[in-house]
């Protein structure tokens, strides 16, 4: 079972879009989110396996606060926005219940832990930086 941005990867974008202008407001509930890599790892496995005519659940080897993780984001990202545990914060439109993201206890479990992760090249923002599709488009249309 996948549920959206569970994975470290889009914890910044997680912020983004739960910032009201003036904090980030998160709902005041547990997940368990993995690195991309531990997806693709368990997808794979999952794929060339025996049919198991059912779901798998995955998750990350850790369970964290919403929040916390978030704020544990930001910081190595100098992104010096107040991050808050709301209750009444909604979750992709949806209201949380303090489990809803964390997996059942036969999940298959993901082994990068978040602070090895943190220190990974793959939690590092691009460097490299694409032309916009206005210029992009001029440049085209002046060849």
């Amino acid at each position: 079972m996948f549920r959206r941005r569970k994975f470290f990867e889009f914890l910044k974008q997680l912020a983004d879009i739960s910032f009201d202008g003036k904090k980030v407001r998160l709902p005041d509930a547990l997940f368990q989110p993995m690195a991309a890599d531990d997806v693709a790892s368990a997808v794979g496995k999952v794929a060339v396996g025996q049919p198991l005519n059912g779901t798998v659940e995955i998750g990350g080897p850790e369970t964290f606060r919403i929040d916390e993780l978030v704020r544990r984001r930001l910081a190595p990202l100098n992104d010096s926005r107040e991050v808050i545990a709301d209750p009444n914060a909604l979750y992709s439109g949806a209201k949380l219940d303090e489990r809803t993201l964390v997996p059942g206890k036969d999940a298959r479990l993901g082994e990068t832990h978040f602070a090895d992760w943190l220190k990974s090249s793959a939690s590092q923002p691009p460097t490299a930086k694409l032309p916009s599709v206005a210029v992009a488009t001029a440049t085209k249309q002046h060849q």
